[in-house]
């Protein structure tokens, strides 16, 4: 069955497109954006203040006709004012439930790490489990729900270390980076009479974005392929310069996200490429480096590339 048809890569292409128009010269960064998405996984984007982050996320929102909130986190955030509270109703005599922003489609996490952490727990039911429970009641959150994370990797003060297990929970962890000078001029042009963001239209609704998440599934993962992978996943584990490697769901959200990766592209199957490729962005976040390691100099890129070279890539040879 083919499950990448020419119809959804127009699509893709067309979305991708339109996010191009606000964000300029993050061709990459934007195509991660969409495997997480289509992969039903959220983000964590790592970043400098002024970099776009916010403006790409609105953009997304936009694009595919979905809800937008946004949290501004802060030390004295509650976490109801994240999920809601229940307020008691005099005339009807009971209490009644009154949502907070993270009932949306994509929902906008600003500076994660300056929440506290009793708050940061907040979001892990509705990150795992896409569902709140506030006084004892499940509350279903809409669908999709993309939750982008974003933090600022240099200010220290006032900020609180994200848990690894909240970090295990995001799919991919990518950072914008500064524009290059020529698109930081081709920026300048843009926006000089009015925002891209007013001209922008929505290219999919919802319903839509669905139908895509269910045909990524089916995108076929052959089970030599599957081995690479795992073995990737595990030897992360096993390696002499880390203290944590990657768990059992990022080798689950690396199948996802290959899958993602693949579908955009236009097959209805992975190859080890994209294993490869998207191997940094999801396992790095939930790797730990060992003390040693890290005086030494030893990165996380590192490690996975010296893994890479470790794994024997899965060759079909054809007669």
């Amino acid at each position: 069955m083919e499950t990448a048809t020419q119809h959804h890569v127009e699509v893709l292409a067309n979305l991708k497109a339109n996010l191009e128009s606000c964000i300029l010269g993050k061709s990459a960064e934007i195509e991660l954006l969409l495997t997480a998405m289509l992969a039903g996984g959220h983000v964590l984007l790592e970043d400098v203040p002024g970099t776009g982050k916010t403006v790409l996320i609105k953009a997304l929102a936009k694009s595919i006709s979905g809800q937008f909130r946004r949290i501004q986190c802060n030390p004295d955030l509650l976490p109801t004012d994240i999920t809601g509270v229940s307020i008691y109703h005099p005339k009807e005599e009971k209490f009644l439930f009154r949502s907070g922003p993270i009932m949306t489609n994509i929902l906008l996490v600003d500076e994660i790490n300056r929440a506290t952490t009793k708050t940061q727990s907040a979001l892990l039911e509705a990150m795992e489990e896409q569902h709140i429970t506030v006084d004892g009641d499940l509350h279903e959150l809409p669908s999709p729900f993309l939750m982008l994370a974003t933090q600022n990797p240099i200010d220290f003060e006032g900020t609180y270390t994200l848990p690894e297990a909240q970090l295990d929970r995001f799919m991919i962890k990518l950072s914008l980076g500064y524009p290059s000078e020529a698109a930081e001029k081709m920026m300048i042009a843009s926006q000089s009479k009015v925002h891209p963001m007013e001209a922008l239209h929505a290219i999919v609704d919802t319903k839509q974005v669905l139908d895509m998440q269910e045909q990524v599934r089916l995108v076929h993962l052959d089970e030599a392929v599957a081995d690479y992978l795992v073995t990737i996943s595990r030897k992360t584990r096993e390696h002499h310069a880390v203290f944590l490697g990657a768990s059992p769901r990022a080798t689950l959200s690396l199948v996802l996200a290959s899958k993602a990766y693949a579908f955009i592209h236009g097959r209805d199957y992975v190859i080890p490429d994209d294993i490869k490729y998207l191997a940094p962005f999801v396992l790095g976040h939930r790797m730990i480096l060992q003390m040693e390691a890290r005086m030494d100099g030893i990165t996380i890129a590192s490690v996975l590339a010296t893994i890479f070279e470790q794994v024997r890539v899965p060759v079909r040879l054809e007669k």
